[in-house]
Order: C-alpha cells, then sequence, then structure tokens
C-alpha cells in the first residue's frame, strides 16, 4: 500500500512580454491583508519579510501600472479595486479547478500504489462534488474518487468503471420522486441498494448586505439582481429547477441564469467577489467565504452500489468507516451538514417511506 499520497496544486504565473515574472507568493499576500487589514500580519502569514512584502506590492504596481493595495494613515493596508479582483480571481479558480485536480491526483495516485505495491483492488467510487464526500479519501487510503455529475456516475457504475455512485434526493418526498423520474432509465437498469450517508442544506447563497431585498426565490426576477447558477448536468441545478417551477418562474426571468460555475465552492467564490449578488448551493459552501445563506431544501447525499457488490470486502470496511466515531465527529465540524444514518443499506423504496412516514 502506498503510504504518502501525492497533491497537485495549481499556481498562478505572471509574465510580461519582456519576461519579466511575479511571485506566485503574491496571492497568499493579497489574500492575508483582505484578512488583517496589516501588512505586518499578512507578511507574516504569507511566510515573507516586511521587507520582501514591500517590494513584491511595489513590483506588482510596476507590472500592472497599478497599486494593488491603498494605505491610509491610523487605518492600515486595505486592497485596490486590482488588488481585489486579483484575490478573487485566483480563489474563484482554485474553487472552479479543484474537483478536477482532485480527481486527477486521486487517479495518479491509483496508478502508483498499483505500480509500488502489485495489482490490488481498490475501491472506487465516482461522486458529485461536496464537502462530506470529499472526507472519505483522507481516512480510507483505498479509495479512488471522482467527480462527476450524477448521470455520468451512475452511468460509469452500470458499466463497471467504479463500485460505487454518488446520489442526492430532497427529504421532500414530493421533490424526491421528481428527481427520481429524471434518472429513472439510470436507476431502473441496475438492481441498487442505497447507503445512508448525510443530510445537507441546499439554498440561496448571498452577501449579508443584499439581506433586505432578496429573501426568497421571487426576488432573483428583481430588476439588478445577478445570479450566478450551477451547471446543467448537475444535480443541484436540477433541484433548483424544480424549486423554480414549484414557484411558476421560469429561468428566463433570472438575470445571470445563463450564467454557469462547476461547483458550490465556485458559485460562492463568484457571490463573495461581487461577481453576481446571489447563486444557489450549499450552506457550507456560504460558510466557507462568510456569506449569508437562505435555506430552501434539505438533500440526502446517498451512496448507492449494485446489490452484488456490497459484500465485497473494501466495501464493508467504507461502511464500518462511515459509520465510526472517528469519521461521525469530521461530519459535525461541516456546516449544513448533518450524519444520516451513516453507512446504513436499504432500498430506494425503504428511503422514500421513511421520508413520508
Amino acid at each position: 500500500m502506498l503510504r504518502k499520497k501525492l497533491n497537485i496544486t495549481p499556481a498562478w504565473l505572471f509574465r510580461s512580454d519582456e519576461g519579466e515574472l511575479l511571485d506566485p507568493v503574491l496571492f497568499a499576500l493579497l489574500a492575508n491583508l483582505r484578512e488583517s487589514g496589516k501588512l505586518t500580519h499578512a507578511a507574516q502569514a504569507a511566510g515573507i519579510s516586511y521587507r520582501h512584502a514591500w517590494n513584491l506590492l511595489n513590483r506588482a504596481e510596476n507590472f500592472f501600472g497599478m497599486a494593488l493595495v491603498d494605505m491610509r494613515k491610523g487605518h492600515g493596508t486595505w486592497l485596490s479595486p486590482l488588488g481585489e479582483t486579483l484575490s478573487w480571481s485566483e480563489q474563484r479558480v482554485k474553487a472552479r479547478l479543484g474537483p478536477q485536480i482532485d480527481s486527477m491526483a486521486s487517479e495518479l495516485n491509483n496508478q502508483l500504489q498499483q505500480l509500488l505495491a502489485g495489482a490490488h483492488p481498490v475501491l472506487r467510487l465516482h461522486a458529485t462534488h461536496g464537502y462530506a464526500v470529499a472526507l472519505l479519501p483522507g481516512s480510507c487510503s483505498e479509495l479512488d474518487l471522482r467527480y462527476c455529475h450524477p448521470e455520468e456516475a451512475l452511468n460509469a457504475m452500470e458499466r463497471g468503471e467504479c463500485d460505487l455512485a454518488s446520489f442526492h434526493l430532497p427529504t421532500c418526498p414530493r421533490l424526491a420522486m421528481r428527481v427520481m423520474q429524471v434518472y429513472r432509465r439510470q436507476l431502473g437498469r441496475q438492481k441498487l441498494r442505497v447507503i445512508r450517508f448525510v443530510t445537507r442544506r441546499q439554498g440561496l447563497i448571498l452577501r449579508a448586505a443584499d439581506r433586505d431585498r432578496i429573501g426568497g426565490l421571487s426576488d432573483l426576477t428583481r430588476p439588478g439582481v445577478r445570479f450566478i447558477n450551477r451547471d446543467e448536468h448537475s444535480g443541484t441545478r436540477i433541484l433548483f429547477n424544480l424549486l423554480l417551477e414549484e414557484e411558476g418562474i421560469g429561468e428566463a426571468q433570472i438575470q445571470g441564469a445563463e450564467r454557469e460555475e462547476f461547483t458550490h465552492t465556485a458559485v460562492a467564490a463568484y457571490v463573495a467577489s461581487g461577481m453576481a449578488d446571489v447563486g444557489f448551493g450549499l450552506e457550507a459552501a456560504a460558510a466557507q467565504f462568510g456569506l449569508d445563506f437562505e435555506p430552501l431544501s434539505t438533500e440526502h447525499y446517498l451512496l448507492v452500489c449494485p446489490e452484488d457488490r456490497l459484500r465485497q470486502p473494501k466495501v464493508q470496511e467504507l461502511l464500518a468507516f462511515m459509520g465510526s466515531r472517528e469519521f461521525l465527529a469530521q461530519l459535525e465540524s461541516l456546516t449544513g451538514y448533518a450524519a444520516d444514518r451513516c453507512g446504513e443499506v436499504e432500498t430506494f423504496e425503504a428511503l422514500l417511506a421513511g421520508d413520508r412516514g
């Protein structure tokens, strides 16, 4: 077994036409400046000297032809509009590319493990991106986690390319049946069992300053309210569209509904950066960026597995881990998440009957 795993971290590189480069630590410095408003603290947090920090900001100003910070005597050092744009751009890139990079790292680690330890079974999970599922590989060392949308995950499981797939269903039985209809072909072609995992809250992600004008779905149609959507194949987009339908609202009535991001984190970063006023996604994503949240739906985030694979030793090991005190303690730290009879196996019918009861 490969005990040490490789992580892939993207890095920005600014290069002028003359070949001049900017040190990537600039982004850490800008992020810390936004938090503290003090260059001494920001430099220390970025792991560089105060003098280096000043030199870096001066070089960046020469590079762009505009200051990245605004210094006010007695009021600290704050980011200029350019500094804010650069800082949020980096966070948006990380949020957008993070799941794909994590999937690539999982694939690479799996290949290395096979080479170094010899070919042996690895448990393969294809899942939609989420904060709870991201905790699983850290403790289950032989879990190969790939991120994709629900239809891709279910199709991959049918083709034998993965052992488990994620699936999320609203706890509201009426909405749950509508979602089941969307995926009826994929779900109907396999004899599947449901592995209970977590519940999570979805709703509107917005800045505190917009609380007075955005409190529900109907407010998304107000003039001047800019929205950022999830990608059309995501389960979250399907849930959002069902909620709109129940309110009698069409996407065409919402300014920005055609703009898409591919993760909950990217939606929250988009709102936090000021590029949109509101988005739809997880409460955990809103909390990550210090944003407000208006809950609209609670859903089961489940794992599904063909019945004949449940007896595999690695599946049984995963189920035991999911119900362990260690893992349940990790779940408690996630805003908007709750353990949902973690690791218990049942049918879709029993799950839906329980929600109706």
